[in-house]
């Protein structure tokens, strides 16, 4: 019947996880101090009624446009009014919940919260999916998300939170440990590039050592992340001791530098692989040509080869990035820093919003990653295949 109403498939998800987020969740947890118990909150006891009664309202309007086959604008418009609405009010609750001058109460966003921004992020991505956004719109929008962001934290919106009241009380020590998080994830990426691109190159170019190459490095990948950091402690502790001048650029059995190491040896993969994939994936009609223009292999590796193969092993990268912003958590545990160190720490003193002030950065930067090297890889495709 022409007059039926059509359900979306995936709104029938989003609108259970909203009903479980609002019906089933509390919204907010209250605790007298940092480490002792929390009381749930639901959403009226959580925020003024008037906050409360505009939230739900939101939050219906937002999944009917999800249950419905309307228009994508509409749905990434109800999408984008549900998350704004849950984000302002969190920092609210906090308001409303802490008594007037007490600096030991914690307020944290609860279970409902997250299923609700999950919801809602879902329908935000489905939607822009199917949008079929080129690179550059999506980086616009990740950085449209970011400001949108930190409008909300420099508002000051979010100060009673207890996730900000840990930030301010380690702010300093916050930002050394993201400096050395960044430079771990990123300077091991860099390494692992410089080294992996030429033996990926002279893997493809001889295929007797191919194989031998990727196994090696295959069994490295298998070797989980604690146990390869152990292994590295005793190699370059008995280095820091023995070779001089060691220790004063920073090798030692514990630290940054095995850290360094395994996420270096953990990158080779990827990046070998991905190039041995990119040049043998170069069509061969593209090198008879460069043959007979004249080119000698160099020009066709450069020239021809490498610009073909790129886009995989941008791919490679992307992986990798991704992979060593989350492994560069774990080198907290051999004093290697970053985000890590607040994350163990709050393990330890069972306090899970210090857990949560280096998990969500992390996360936040290995998101941000995947969208930009997506986009790059991208870009790098098409401009591959003009050129092609």
């Amino acid at each position: 019947m022409s007059g039926r109403i059509a359900f979306d498939k995936l709104g029938v998800v989003i609108a259970a996880i909203a009903a479980c987020g609002v019906f089933l969740a509390p919204f907010a947890t209250f605790r007298a101090n940092r480490i002792v118990p929390g009381d749930a909150k639901t959403i009226f006891e959580a925020l003024p009624s008037w906050a409360a009664m505009t939230l739900l309202i939101v939050l219906a309007a937002a999944t009917i446009i999800a249950l419905l086959r309307l228009a994508l604008p509409w749905r990434l418009a109800a999408s984008m009014a549900a998350l704004a609405a849950l984000l302002l009010l969190i920092g609210l609750a906090a308001n409303h919940l802490t008594p007037p001058g007490n600096t030991y109460a914690r307020v944290s966003p609860a279970s409902g919260f997250w299923l609700l921004n999950f919801a809602f992020v879902l329908l935000a991505a489905d939607s822009l999916t199917r949008l079929r956004l080129g690179p550059v719109a999506r980086i616009a929008v990740l950085a449209a998300a970011a400001l949108a962001v930190a409008a909300i934290l420099y508002s000051g919106s979010w100060n009673g939170l207890s996730i900000l009241k840990e930030y301010a009380n380690r702010a300093d020590s916050f930002w050394a440990e993201a400096a050395k998080h960044v430079t771990l994830a990123i300077g091991s990426l860099a390494a692992a590039v410089a080294a992996g691109i030429p033996l990926g190159i002279l893997c493809h170019r001889v295929p007797a050592l191919r194989d031998a190459v990727l196994n090696v490095l295959n069994i490295i990948q298998t070797i989980p992340s604690i146990a390869l950091f152990g292994i590295l402690i005793a190699p370059l502790g008995w280095i820091a001791i023995h070779v001089p001048g060691a220790a004063a650029i920073g090798i030692r059995g514990i630290g940054t530098a095995p850290a360094f190491v395994a996420l270096f040896l953990y990158s080779l993969l990827p990046v070998v692989a991905n190039t041995v994939v990119g040049l043998a994936g170069v069509p061969a009609a593209a090198n008879d040509a460069a043959r007979g223009v004249g080119m000698t292999a160099s020009q066709r590796l450069f020239k021809i080869e490498f610009p073909l193969a790129f886009p995989v092993i941008l791919t490679g990268i992307r992986i990798v990035l991704v992979q060593n912003i989350g492994l560069a958590t774990i080198a907290a545990l051999i004093g290697g820093g970053g985000f890590g160190v607040f994350v163990f720490q709050g393990i330890g003193q069972t306090a899970m919003d210090l857990v949560l002030l280096g998990a969500v950065p992390t996360v936040a930067l290995a998101f941000a990653a995947a969208v930009i090297l997506d986009a790059a890889t991208e870009l790098s495709a098409s401009n591959g295949a003009r050129t092609a």
